[in-house]
């Protein structure tokens, strides 16, 4: 009887035999290192869910139908300890975003001819040049990521979380009264992103200064600022192409779907801002690996830098699963019937591109955070250039399928990425 009541020796050697092996797939210190990413990707998650493009769009989506990757260099730098090299890096970073905003301010004047240029509908190019007024707040968009930026490598993040909510009222009353009161349309929309812009980085910069959080780092403007273009720019343009390559995906995307019908180009545009929706938690634990990895090898902790690598990509995979309920939110916002249900047509299949392009961001955080841009960027002009669009574009056009093509290759080209 008392036998049959305990556990023979081969079943409690076997029990612990399971377990161990269970333990053996946890790292040891990830309880921590959750708890650390998490102090990271929280307040950057929350700045993230207050910027103010939600609203432009929520606005806008009622009209009608019709950085530099280089501040690996910084972070590097913040964990070696040698903190008033953060603030020559900051220096050296404004005089080449100035020169940078050049070419940007080129393309972004000429939208309508551009758009003309590869066959869009007139009347879609002519709404687009609301983009016009854009180059005027461009130097002070390149400014505020300089900002959060040389916060976030020191690991400050609460502060962009308050500009974000300051800004992210304002601009909701101005396009409202923009939008609503004053009936300016998208230019309206422009005009209080303009705005909105300089605000934030202005409210930003203000901060910074009456807290004081520069003093550890900032020693002045130094005439050494001027030299080493050449190591920073090393970084900056596999980043700037990293980063590029990615984005321009889904622009390319806009315009192949113009081409089909302005239906799709709607669909195209609202799906976008949900897979951008989705990926707010997951661009979080990025951000966090990416300043956790560099700040490790900086220190010469290499260890803890690959824990902080894999923990990332997990905490990301995680929230993408749980945020991808967020996507049903679609319909509330949107009241034109052909897109509407177009969208929900699509949607129905994203789920995979969700939890795929949440753990390929969390290891451009890694890659970026290594300072191996040049790395991430071969692998994405490769994956999207080489594998996705050959994919995609037969899809969309030859096979009929629309921006469903596009996704589908999406799916192909982010079950390779993160391998």
């Amino acid at each position: 009887m008392e036998s049959s009541t305990q556990s023979s020796p081969l079943s409690s050697w076997s029990d612990c035999f399971v377990l161990k092996r269970i333990r053996m797939l946890v790292p040891v210190g990830f309880k921590t290192e959750v708890k650390e990413l998490s102090k990271l990707a929280g307040p950057v998650v929350s700045s993230v869910h207050l910027l103010y493009s939600h609203f432009s769009t929520i606005f806008c989506g009622h009209l009608g139908k019709t950085e530099l990757a280089s501040v690996s260099l910084a972070i590097a730098t913040f964990g070696s300890g040698n903190f008033l090299r953060v603030g020559v890096i900051m220096q050296r970073a404004i005089l080449i975003l100035i020169l940078a905003c050049f070419p940007c301010w080129a393309i972004l004047i000429n939208t309508e001819p551009i758009l003309l240029a590869v066959r869009q509908e007139p009347e879609v190019a002519r709404s687009a040049v609301f983009k016009k007024p854009l180059p005027l707040p461009l130097l002070a968009t390149f400014m505020y990521s300089l900002e959060t930026k040389y916060l976030q490598n020191q690991g400050i993040i609460w502060p962009q979380v308050i500009t974000g909510f300051v800004v992210n009222l304002l601009n909701a009353l101005i396009n409202y009264v923009v939008l609503h009161a004053l009936k300016l349309g998208v230019a309206g929309s422009a005009v209080a992103n303009t705005i909105s812009q300089f605000a934030m980085a202005g409210i930003l910069y203000a901060y910074i200064m009456w807290r004081g959080l520069h003093k550890a780092t900032w020693g002045g403007w130094s005439k050494e600022c001027m030299q080493n273009w050449g190591s920073f720019i090393h970084l900056a343009i596999p980043g700037m192409v990293m980063l590029c390559v990615e984005w321009w995906t889904y622009e390319i995307g806009a315009f192949l779907a113009g081409l089909i019908s302005e239906v799709e180009l709607g669909a195209q545009s609202v799906v976008y801002q949900l897979a951008n929706i989705a990926y707010m938690f997951p661009i979080g634990f990025s951000v966090a690996g990416s300043v956790r990895v560099g700040n490790a090898l900086g220190a010469g902790e290499t260890e803890q830098a690959k824990l902080s690598a894999k923990m990332s990509m997990f905490c990301s995979g995680q929230c993408a699963l749980t945020h991808y309920l967020i996507l049903f939110v679609h319909i509330l916002f949107f009241p034109n019937r052909q897109i509407r249900e177009r969208v929900a047509d699509v949607i129905s299949f994203y789920a995979p591109v969700i939890l795929l392009d949440a753990i390929s961001g969390a290891t451009s955080g890694i890659i970026q955070g290594a300072g191996k841009q040049r790395v991430g960027a071969i692998c994405n002009t490769l994956g999207y250039y080489g594998i996705g669009f050959p994919i995609g574009v037969p899809l969309m056009f030859a096979a009929k399928l629309g921006i469903k093509g596009k996704i589908h290759s999406r799916d192909v080209l982010f079950s390779l990425y993160p391998s």
